[in-house]
This record gives C-alpha cells, structure tokens and sequence, in this order.
C-alpha cells in the first residue's frame, strides 16, 4: 500500500519530467548538413540535410546516383528519422536522383511549390532526353514528380523552414528560410566561387527580379548562408550572396560592352580569373549575345 502511495505522489513528477524532456527536445537547435560534390558531378549542386532531434528533412535530392548515394549514407549515419524530402527548383539537379533516395527511404513524402512542380512536369522528359545519355549509370531509373506542397512552409518538431519568394515576380526561383537557427538555404538563386548560370535569366528584368531576391535575403541577416552551388570551400556566410550579386551587375556591364560570346566570355575571365564552371559562362555568354536559342 505504501509502495502503491508513493508510485502516486511520483507519478506527477514523473509526468512533468517527461513533457519536459519532449518540450526541449522539439525546441533543441536545428543541424544543418551540406553535400555538394564539387568537381566530381557533372553539377556542383548542394542537397541539406535539416535535422532535429529525432526526425530529418532533406532539402534537395541532387542529379546522378552516385551522388545520391552519398548523401543517403549520410541520412543513415544521422539516425535521424527522414520524414521529407523538398525540391527547391525544377532543373534536373535538384531532383533527377529522387528514385536513388526514395528507394532507401520509400515511405518519405516529397514536396515541391506549385510553379517547381511545374516547372518540372513541363520539362523532365525533355531534361531526361538530353542529360540521360551523358549520365551513364547515374542515370535515373524513373523519373519522381513531387507533390504540391500546401502553403509555404514544412515544419520539423515544432519549428518552420520557409519558402520565401513564393509571393514574388520569380516564384520559381525561392529559397528556405529557417528562422530558428538564422539560416537561409539559398537554391537556385545563390552561386558562390564559380561562374553564375545566367542562361535561364535572359532580360535585364529579370535580372532585377534576381537581385530583389538577394536583397531580400540581405534583409533577414542570417548568419547562416547555404549556397545552390559553389566549388571549392563556401564561406557559408552573406558573401556569398555578394558573390553572386557582384556576378550578376558584372555580367550585364559585360554583356552591353562586348560585341560578340567570345569577347563577354573574354572580359567575364579577366574580371574573374581562375573561376571554374567555365561551361556556364561560355553557355550563358552564347545566349545573352543571341548566338544560342535556350
């Protein structure tokens, strides 16, 4: 009886203890875990691994399977139990190896906003066309269309990861930002320490558009800065938003002086010597002069 007492008198405490525990755990700081495989990918794409206590989100699946891979043996190692994967934007490198990760992890959900889902559902056949036969055998073995995410945010124990941008005059090109921690993960619209894939951006409008989007990445001040792509070290700070700012107003003072590619790829490489993804500017100078349909 006495025994059965003091198990009650206990019972509170313990009760009180346990929310405690969930209560710090749901509000421990969030991790972050880059991947990007540099050189050694046809593209120097960046997949974040956002992890909490107990659960993970990936942000980004990357383009072949080998690359996949090796972000899934980093979701392994984590034992953290993966509940979403969200694509940011709809070129394949953001999610051609969607099948390489869900075949490790079928049950995942994954999301993408309305206009990437668009985006992609509009171009992954052609995409695949292209890219398939220079991927060997990172090739994808199917393609995987990502649910609409509802609203503009996903949630992982009880703090936000935001999609800001949705709202704006490129709701195609948006990144994550999540609060918690000040950390944004920039997608498509952060380069950093290589030449800036500018074909898709053709007029000086949407060249605005992009910089309002730096801009408004500036205003939030985190102290946290994830690149789409980089090579080399990235400073994982807002210089790489600089970075990429500088590139751009660099490459239409370029663009209006040269008279043909050659000469804006020429005068891209003196204001940026040594710069890898020279592919991108060569590509990109060819649009911007009218010399390539893209």
């Amino acid at each position: 009886m006495l025994r059965l007492l003091s198990l009650r008198r206990l019972l509170p405490a313990l009760l009180a203890l346990l929310w405690f525990t969930r209560a710090v755990a749901a509000e421990a700081p969030l991790q972050l875990t880059v991947y990007n495989p540099g050189t050694e990918a046809l593209f120097p794409v960046t997949s974040v691994i956002v992890s909490g206590a107990h659960d993970a989100i990936l942000i980004d699946a990357q383009f072949g399977k080998a690359q996949a891979e090796q972000v899934v043996a980093k979701l392994k190692a984590s034992g953290k139990q993966l509940t979403t994967i969200y694509i940011s934007h709809g070129d394949p490198d953001y999610y051609f190896a969607l099948d390489t990760v869900l075949r490790a992890f079928p049950d995942v959900r994954v999301v993408a906003s309305q206009p990437t889902v668009e985006h992609i559902k509009q171009t992954m056949d052609a995409k695949l066309a292209y890219w398939g036969p220079q991927m060997g055998a990172d090739k994808p073995r199917r393609l995987v269309l990502p649910d609409v995410l509802e609203g503009d945010r996903l949630m992982l124990e009880g703090q936000v990861l935001q999609v800001v941008g949705l709202d704006g005059p490129q709701p195609d090109r948006s990144f994550v930002w999540i609060p918690s921690i000040k950390a944004v993960v920039g997608g498509i619209l952060i380069a950093e320490n290589q030449h800036v894939w500018m074909a898709d951006t053709q007029t000086a409008q949407s060249h605005a558009d992009w910089l309002a989007g730096l801009a408004r990445i500036e205003r939030l001040e985190p102290t946290v800065v994830v690149p789409g792509h980089y090579l080399g070290a990235s400073s994982g700070s807002l210089e790489a938003v600089r970075f990429t700012g500088n590139y751009i107003r660099a490459f239409d003072e370029e663009t209006v002086r040269a008279a043909n590619a050659d000469a804006l790829i020429a005068a891209m490489k003196k204001r940026y010597p040594g710069l890898g993804e020279e592919s991108s500017l060569e590509l990109s100078a060819k649009v911007a002069k009218g010399e390539m349909q893209w």
